[in-house]
C-alpha cells in the first residue's frame, strides 16, 4: 500500500465481508488499519581485496598520528613505554611506537618560571598578602614580614616529571623552608639593612641543594627578597630605630672622613719639619766642615810667616766687628799727628776734597 492510501477518502469498491459477530472485518483478530511494507536494502557485494585496504586504510589513519612527534626549540621530549621512562629526545622530528604503547611529553626546558611566597600576584598587577608564609622569626627573636620571589626552570625533563608530583609546590615549600631556616640565623638588622644580598645568595644556593636531594629535576636561577618588613603593628618604632642608626652611620662616616683628612694633612706637615730639620744639619756640618778647612788652611799659612798672617787676622777681625765705622791705619812709627782732619762728620767730604785735588 501506499503513503498515499491512507489519505485517500473513497471507500474501497468491495466492502470487505463482516465475520461472525463480534469479529471485526478482515479476518479473526485482525486490526482493520493501515499496513506499512518495510522497504528492503540490498547491501554491495564486497570482495576480499576491497576489505582488507579498507582496513589497512583505518590502520593508517590511526597509526600515523600516533608514531610521529615533533619536539620545539625549547623542548625536550620524554617517551615512556606502557608508562615507563625509554628515552629523552632533543628538538627535532621524531618517530615512536603507536599509542597506547609509548606515549611523549614535551616540557619546555627555557621557560623561566616565578614562584611567590607571602604573597600572590594578581593579573591586574595587584598583590595578596599570605602572613603565614611571610612572617618569620629571626635570630634575635624579633619578627619580620618577609616577600620572595623564586625564578626556576627545567633541569632534567625526567626528573622532573616523574620525581615530583607537584613541581611548583615543591619549589614554595622548598623556599619558605630554606627561607625560614636562614632567617633565623640572622638578626634583624642585618636582615633589614646590610645583610639582604648576602641571604639571597644562600638561599638559592640551599634551595638548589635540598631540590637535587629530591632529584627534582630543577634549577633555581635567581631569589629576590621582594618586600623585607618589620610587622605593620611595630613598623612604626622600627623606622625610629632605623633613621636612629642611619643617622649613627652618617656620623660616623663624617668623623672618618674627617679623621681621613686630617692625618695627611699633619704627616704632611711632620714630613716637612723633618726636611728642613735635615737640611739645616746639612749646612751646619758643611759650614763647620768649611771653617775647619779655613782654620786648617790659615794655620798652614801662619807658620809659614806668623807675624804677617797675625796682623792679617786681626785687621779682618776688626773689619767684621766694626762694619760701619771708619777705621785708620797708622804707621808705628809716625809723629802722632793725623794728617787729615777733621776726623767726624766732615771726614767723608775731606777725603772726597783732597782726593779731588
Amino acid at each position: 500500500m501506499a503513503w498515499d492510501d491512507l489519505h485517500d477518502s473513497k471507500p474501497p469498491e468491495d466492502p470487505p465481508r463482516s465475520g461472525p459477530r463480534g469479529t471485526p472485518p478482515g479476518g479473526s483478530g485482525g486490526g482493520g488499519g493501515p499496513q506499512f511494507e518495510i522497504p528492503q536494502f540490498k547491501l554491495p557485494k564486497l570482495k576480499g581485496s576491497s576489505v582488507l585496504f579498507g582496513i589497512l586504510l583505518l590502520l593508517a589513519l590511526w597509526i600515523l598520528p600516533s608514531v610521529f612527534y615533533f619536539v620545539d626549540q625549547d623542548e625536550e621530549g620524554v617517551v615512556v613505554r606502557f608508562g615507563k621512562y625509554v628515552r629523552t629526545t632533543e628538538p627535532g622530528p621524531h618517530l615512536k611506537m603507536p599509542s597506547p604503547i609509548e606515549h611523549v611529553y614535551t616540557p619546555k626546558v627555557t621557560q623561566v618560571r616565578v614562584t611567590e611566597i607571602g604573597f600572590r600576584s594578581s593579573r591586574s598587577g595587584q598583590a595578596k598578602d599570605f602572613p603565614h608564609e611571610s612572617l618569620m622569626l629571626t635570630g634575635d627573636q624579633n619578627i619580620v614580614d618577609i616577600d620572595v620571589v623564586v625564578q626556576w626552570k627545567i633541569k632534567d625533563a625526567k626528573d622532573f616529571l616523574f620525581n615530583v608530583e607537584d613541581q611548583n609546590r615543591a619549589v614554595h615549600n622548598a623556599a619558605e623552608t630554606t627561607l625560614r631556616g636562614i632567617i633565623g640565623q640572622h638578626k634583624i638588622d642585618d636582615v633589614l639593612t646590610t645583610g639582604r644580598a648576602a641571604i639571597q645568595i644562600e638561599l638559592m644556593q640551599e634551595m638548589q641543594l635540598l631540590l637535587d636531594t629530591y632529584g627534582s629535576g630543577i634549577e633555581i636561577t635567581t631569589t629576590q627578597l621582594k618586600d623585607v618588613d618589620p610587622p605593620a603593628q611595630v613598623i612604626a618604632a622600627f623606622n625610629d630605630v632605623t633613621s636612629a642608626k642611619e643617622d649613627r652611620e652618617r656620623m660616623i662616616h663624617e668623623a672618618e672622613g674627617y679623621r681621613n683628612a686630617i692625618i695627611p694633612e699633619t704627616r704632611g706637615k711632620a714630613a716637612q719639619v723633618l726636611r728642613v730639620a735635615e737640611a739645616y744639619k746639612e749646612e751646619v756640618i758643611q759650614r763647620a766642615e768649611g771653617d775647619v778647612s779655613r782654620f786648617n788652611q790659615q794655620y798652614n799659612e801662619y807658620k809659614k810667616a806668623p807675624e804677617i798672617t797675625r796682623k792679617r787676622i786681626y785687621l779682618e777681625t776688626m773689619e767684621e766687628v766694626f762694619p760701619r765705622v771708619n777705621k785708620f791705619v797708622m804707621p808705628e812709627g809716625g809723629s802722632g799727628v793725623v794728617p787729615l782732619l777733621p776726623l767726624n762728620q766732615g771726614l767723608d767730604k775731606a777725603l772726597q776734597g783732597g782726593a779731588g785735588r
